[in-house]
Formats: C-alpha cells, structure tokens, sequence
C-alpha cells in the first residue's frame, strides 16, 4: 500500500493498479465509455482525463491506464482544466451521435446521455452534416443502429476476451472507422446478449425488447435462472403482467455480471403453447376435449387415486420439478406404496448423497494448472462456468484435456476420444496421461450430464476419484435445473415396466419426447403441465400448472445450493401450482408427515435465505457411506460405449425454452452454419 492525495485528500491504495480504480475504491466517481471491470483497458474514449501533479505530466492523463507508482502521487479529478477536456470529450462523441434519443431503447439508462448532462456542454460548435452508418445483422438477439456508436470498443473486447468469438471489430481508419462484423451473420456465441448490458450507448439494444417499454415503466423482481444447472442470478423486469426483458444480477459466486442468452431471451415462452384452461376427454369413440371447472377435476381425481384402491397410479417426472413438489411426491409414495410409485424419466445416480465439503463454482478460480472435461460439451451446457475456464486459460497457465466426443470450444483443448474403462484406467496411473491427473494440484474435473448413461448400479465416479486424489476440484454439470434435488431424494428411475403395469400415468411438467410418447400410448394418462404438447392431445385429462415466474419455489443448483424462485406474474386461466394441486388430492399427507418427510425441506429453505451460510455448511444430511469398492469388483458396472454430450440444441434445451419463439428463431439461424454438402 502507498500513500497518494486525491483532490488534496490523503488515501492509501495499492500499488500499480490505475488511478481510476484508486479512485474509485476511495469513493471518487471518473466519468468512462471505455473502461470495464471485467475487460481489458482500451483507453480510446478519453472521458476519464484527470490531472496529476507529478513534474512530468503537464497535460490531463486518462485514468484508465495511468498507474499508481510513487508515494504522495497528487491527482485532481475536478480542476477546471479537467472539467473543460471533459467537455470537449463529450463534444467530439456527439459531432456523428444522432438526436433520436427519444425512440432510443436506452433512453434513461444511457452512459452518454448522464454525461452529457454532468460533463457536457449547453451548445454545439458543430454545423455539418452528420455521418451515418450502416446498420449490421446480429441475428434474432441484438438490434444494432450503429450511427449511435462512440466507438468504446467494449464490444469487440468482449467477444475477443470473455465470449471467444472473434465477432465484431473495428473497421476501416479516421472518420470512416466503424465497428461492425467482418461476415454478416449470427453472433454464434452463447452469451452474446451481454452485449447490450456492456454497450454505454443505443447502439447495441435487444431486438425482443425493442419500442415495447421505458426503464422508468418498469418493476424489477430478484429470481432464478432454471434454463440450467448453474443458477445464474436475474432480476426480471416486467409491466403490469407481460415480462418485458431479464438482466443479469451481480452474483460473484456464481455467474457474476453474466448470464446465458437462454436466461435473457427465453421469458417470451410464458405465453406461448401455455395451457389456460381445464380440460378432459368427452369419453366418445372419436374423444374431444371440453371444458371443465376444478370442482369436478377434483372429484374426478378422488375417485380415480383414492376410491379405485386397488389401481396401480404412477406419478412421472423430470429433472425440472422443483424441490417443494419433489418432497410432497417423496412422501405420497412412501405412504401409499406400492399402489402409488414415483418414477424419474431422466437417469439419475441411485443413492446419490449431497455433501456440503464438495466443490464449488468459486473453486475453478485455484491454482490448478491442469482441467478435464468428462463427456462434456461444456460450452451448451453451463456456459457460464464455459466463460470461467476461458478467462483462467487466457490468464493462467492452465491446459485442457477434454475426455469425450471433439466440440466447438471457445478455449485451446486438446480432445481424446475414450470410453469410460479407458478414462478410469487414466486415473487409476495405468495410462501415459495419467501423470497429468495425478501430480497436478488440486486438477478441475467437469463432468457431463451423459456420463450417468454409462454408470449401472451403485458405482459412484465422483467418489471413486476423491478417492484417488482427494485435492481435485469436483463439478458435476447437470442438465436439468433441479437434478441435484432428484437425485438426493432417491427417485427411481422410469422402465417400461412400471408404465405397462400402471392403470393411470400422472406426467408432471414433463417434457414431450418421442421416446415418451411411444410409452405412454394407449395408457390412461393425466396431464400436469403448464404447456400443450402432441401427448398432451392424447392425455384423458388437462391440467394447467403454473411456470417458474409465476411461483415461490425450491431448486438445487450443480454445486447444491439452495435457490428460491420468486413470483412475478400472476397465473394465467385456471393454472395452480403443482405442490398444491398435488396437497389438494392427498390432503392428508401435509398433516401426517410434515414433520417426518419434510425435514430437509426446512433445512433447504433456511439456506436459500442465508446464503452466506452455504460456503462454511457442514451438511449433516450427507450418506457418509461413500463408494468404497475396489475396480475390479464394479468392473461390469461401466459401460463400454464411447462418450459423448447429452446436449445439441443449446437454445432448446429443456421444456420451457422448446416453447419460445425467439429461441426457435436462434435455432434454426444457427443451424444454417452447418452444412454437409458445401461446394
């Protein structure tokens, strides 16, 4: 720490970092357009001029990048001659800006527009004609008037550094410099709509947003991302009852300042394909649906679960289900077994146990030096932590093994192709690899949400290699937002066996599928959900539910956190939420078993509001008996087939965003990059 005065005020600041940040860490705010926390320094926009009284520097320095390198170093960032260069600043950004700020997007979130009125001056010296620029096709995300640009450079630095797409860059020289991209096409990254956060002026917006509301017409709600496994944090910003956009909330644990195009654009599919009203079959030979009221969907259901004693009712669920339904199920199952089972149609590890000592999202910020992904297309399936290992490969020495089917990386990664057998025998020290694992420090492993296809019975992989290296960092990138929650409250998996000797089929907020469909035929089927679907056309009974911004619920992220949706929108129609239509018909449960059966439950919602509590957990819930076996004993209990990524589509990857328009519209721009029969 040194010593240095600020406006005459003495503070102490570290050593070599920039006056800006001197400044800003003592409280002192340096107007920028350039400059960001997460990127690297430009120092084109100049905005940040201050003064500094040191014999060698007679004419205002950008703050940016001058460093803090003598003891009683005096800055002024107020002096008249800093406040006039600023004003000329703002002059020359606004010779080309155009005068449209009241159709603008940005219009009332605007960096320019602040500091115009803080910095800027109350008359233009400027009486020619102004520049205009051609306007560049981003995709279905982005809109871009690119006449608005003051050339800050955030978005060409975002893509070289953060996003790994070489994208947009600065074109041309002088006068005639513009930013723009080199071939017009989609921004083909998975995180491209961090953009228009990064963007100080109008001329990157989102294209989904656009012309539909002003900031100061909005209310903002704190919620979850549940596109994914991460749990990105997102404030929703909605009006009156229609969602009007998502943005990032700052979470340094997790996501930080960035989240995924499928978190930012996918809300539009609250409304679209949603069930609104009640329906059940007519009960003809050629069946229709017709309307009904929750009177008699009520009395129907008592009479087909409780009075028909002897039928055999299976309740169908995935990965998605949030916890709160999750324990309700839990506990009808083990009330009225074996008449009444719960069956998961995603697989899931069996006597999965969670443990709070396990690693952590911050975890891939240590000091390894070496990373494996295990059947992982990490870039589509959490592109957040995609973005955390590309900022340490960039910065530290940290090389890549990816174990698993070749993929599109945004990182340098060296790909090996093996099945599971072969990749044990790497980490048992039986290969020329194996070195890599077993000498390295505290080595990142990822694995992917395939890898459980290929696991049978008991056999636990993570496990078996905190056994071998105890140090190594740990993830486990589920697909689903609520994977973890499944697989610790013990669900079993779906056989066709259990669908052919059901009577009834209860599918909670399943995703359609074909495979699922093809089970499903010819049974009496009861169909919970927020959205249509082809199966849903065949079910006997519909039911709408309530979608994730429309209700509190409980989900475990991939480091098994505790996370708690909040409701936003109000329901549409007839919809309720799943846990209490679920309480409704076995109303007994909640007074017999609260207690009992939901003593996690408490404990999940204690820490999902304190999560300061999560990093110090000691979880006492955990199955201590962790996987103790030796290889050769659980050899037959790996499969032989070659690895590879559960995940294809990034933009349509689960029940909600399938249902979205703008992702529909993502998916087919970014399958027209892929073609088999170039000339």
């Amino acid at each position: 720490m040194i010593k240095i005065k600020i406006n005459n005020a003495e503070f102490l600041v570290k050593r070599d970092i920039s006056v800006l940040e001197a400044c800003k860490y003592v409280g002192i705010t340096v107007p920028r357009f350039c400059y960001h926390e997460t990127l690297s320094v430009a120092g084109n926009c100049r905005m940040c001029l201050v003064e500094v009284a040191d014999g060698r520097t007679p004419k205002p320095v950008s703050s940016c990048t001058f460093p803090v390198s003598m003891d009683g170093m005096q800055v002024f960032t107020d002096t008249p001659l800093v406040k006039k260069a600023r004003e000329n600043v703002v002059e020359t950004l606004l010779l080309n800006h155009p005068l449209d700020c009241p159709i603008c997007d940005q219009g009332g979130e605007c960096d320019l527009q602040d500091q115009t009125k803080t910095w800027g001056s109350d008359y233009s010296r400027f009486f020619f004609n102004k520049r205009g620029v051609e306007d560049k096709n981003c995709g279905p995300l982005i809109k871009t008037i690119m006449t608005r640009c003051i050339h800050c450079t955030r978005c060409v630095r975002f893509g070289t550094e953060i996003a790994g797409v070489d994208y947009m860059g600065t074109m041309n020289r002088g006068t005639s410099t513009e930013i723009g991209s080199y071939v017009s096409k989609m921004f083909n990254s998975e995180i491209s709509g961090n953009v228009i956060d990064l963007c100080p002026v109008g001329a990157l917006t989102s294209k989904p947003y656009a012309f539909k509301a002003r900031p100061w017409e909005l209310r903002s709600n704190e919620t979850v991302d549940l596109t994914d496994s991460t749990g990105s944090s997102i404030y929703v910003n909605f009006k009156e009852t229609e969602i009007m956009r998502i943005l990032p909330k700052n979470n340094h644990e997790i996501n930080e300042t960035i989240i995924t195009d499928k978190a930012r654009f996918s809300y539009d599919a609250v409304k679209n394909q949603r069930l609104q009203k009640l329906f059940k079959t007519d009960g003809s030979k050629t069946p229709s649906f017709k309307n009904t009221d929750w009177v008699a969907v009520l009395a129907e259901l008592d009479f087909l679960l409780k009075e028909s004693l002897n039928r055999k009712i299976t309740f169908l669920i995935n990965s998605e289900i949030d916890l709160d339904s999750l324990f309700i199920l839990n506990a009808i199952e083990n009330k009225y077994s074996p008449n009444v089972q719960v069956r998961s149609v995603d697989e899931n590890y069996k006597n999965s146990y969670l443990s709070w000592s396990s690693s952590k999202i911050k975890d891939v910020k240590s000091d390894s030096k070496y990373g494996f992904l295990i059947s992982s297309n990490i870039r589509l399936e959490s592109a957040i932590l995609n973005t955390k290992i590309r900022r340490k490969v960039i910065s530290q020495t940290f090389d890549v093994l990816s174990l698993g089917q070749h993929f599109n990386s945004s990182f340098p990664t060296k790909f090996v192709n093996l099945n599971l057998n072969n990749i044990l025998k790497i980490f048992e020290g039986k290969s020329s690899v194996s070195k890599l694992f077993l000498k390295s420090k505290s080595p990142i492993v990822f694995f992917g949400d395939s890898l459980k296809k290929r696991l049978k019975g008991n056999f636990s992989l993570i496990s078996y290699l905190k056994k071998i290296l105890p140090s190594a960092v740990i993830l486990d990138i589920k697909k689903s937002a609520n994977s973890e929650g499944v697989s610790f409250s013990g669900i079993k998996t779906m056989n066709r066996n259990c669908i052919q000797n059901s009577d009834i089929c209860i599918a909670v907020n399943m995703e359609d599928t074909i495979s699922l469909r093809k089970l499903l035929k010819g049974v009496k089927l009861i169909w919970l959900n927020s959205f249509g679907s082809k199966i849903a056309t065949k079910a006997d009974l519909l039911i709408p539910t309530l979608s994730s911004f429309e209700s509190e619920n409980l989900y475990v992220n991939l480091e098994q956190r505790s996370q708690k949706t909040l409701k936003t929108l109000p329901g549409i129609g007839d919809s309720r939420d799943v846990k209490k239509i679920l309480l409704s018909l076995y109303p007994e449960i909640e007074k017999d078993s609260l207690n009992k059966n939901f003593k996690f439950l408490n404990f999940f919602e204690e820490l999902s509001l304190n999560p300061n509590k999560f990093q110090s957990l000691n979880n006492k819930y955990s199955n201590n008996d962790i996987f103790n076996c030796k290889y050769s004993k659980v050899k037959s209990l790996i499969g032989s087939y070659p690895l590879k990524s559960s995940l294809e589509d990034f933009y349509r990857s689960n029940k909600f965003t399938k249902n979205s328009l703008t992702m529909a519209q993502c998916s087919q721009e970014n399958r027209k990059e892929f073609n088999n029969f170039k000339k």
